[in-house]
Parts: C-alpha cells; sequence; structure tokens
C-alpha cells in the first residue's frame, strides 16, 4: 500500500469524505452526530487526509490557537487500516506543516484509548484527565 497525504480545503469533494470517516470512526460510536455550526467552524482548520490510490484511510484538522499554539483535533484512521503507521505518518506530517506555519507548540485532547500512541510520538500530559463528548481525556503538548 503507497500512502499519500493530502492538505485538502475545507467544503471540498474530499472534505466531505473525511466528514463521513471522522463521523463513524469518533461520533457514531458514541452516539454523535456534527452540527452545521461544527462543520462551518472548520472552515478556519487545516485539514490533512490520507490515502491509499483514492481511498480515504484517515483525516485530521489543526485548528490555530493563541500564543503560537496550534491544536491537533479530529485524528481519525478507518478501523480496518488502525495499526499500519497511518497515525503516525498523519502526526509527523501535522507537525511539519505547524511548524512551516510558524506555530511553535501543538496542543491536542486525547482521549483515553489514544494517550499511548501519543506518548509514543513523544507528546506530554498536562494537567488531569477531564470528559470531553461524554468520555475521559487528556490534555497534552508538544513543542515543535
Amino acid at each position: 500500500m503507497t500512502l499519500c497525504l493530502r492538505w485538502i480545503d475545507h467544503l471540498s469533494p474530499g472534505y466531505a469524505l473525511a466528514v463521513a470517516l471522522r463521523r463513524d470512526i469518533l461520533r457514531k460510536p458514541l452516539g454523535l452526530e456534527f452540527t452545521e455550526a461544527q462543520l462551518a467552524s472548520e472552515s478556519a482548520s487545516f485539514h490533512l487526509t490520507a490515502w491509499a490510490e483514492e481511498v480515504l484511510l484517515g483525516s485530521l484538522l489543526l485548528t490555530p490557537r493563541e500564543g503560537g499554539s496550534i491544536q491537533m483535533r479530529q485524528v481519525a484512521v478507518d478501523d480496518r487500516q488502525q495499526g499500519l503507521g497511518i497515525g503516525r505518518h498523519m502526526v509527523a506530517e501535522a507537525e511539519a506543516e505547524a511548524g512551516r506555519q510558524g506555530f511553535t507548540r501543538m496542543v491536542l485532547h486525547a482521549r483515553d484509548s489514544a494517550v499511548g500512541f501519543y506518548l509514543k510520538l513523544g507528546y506530554s500530559p498536562v494537567g488531569d484527565e477531564f470528559i470531553e463528548v461524554g468520555i475521559k481525556h487528556l490534555e497534552m503538548q508538544k513543542q515543535l
């Protein structure tokens, strides 16, 4: 499998596919849906996707924050493709792009089940666990 990472535009055809993937992986298991307002607010984010041929395998968002920080959000990899390094490649590209854009710190809210993944990639916990979308999360960060 040849992995291709692509930055896509908000409201592009690829974006629609990424929203569907994020809905299936991140929202449906929690009984949640995206609202129109949530999706509209993503116009200020950078959108990274991972493809094999023309099949979407993964997606994430980078949302600028105050003070030189950027937040990595909505990291999703197709359930059938997890464990193949797709998430690791997407995070590495996201970090590189954030650096190119002048950001100095990546922050994220890791689901309890993903904390180990981010620890392996050099992220450090900040503060205590908290509940977001009904499940445990931990804020994590990494200097770029």
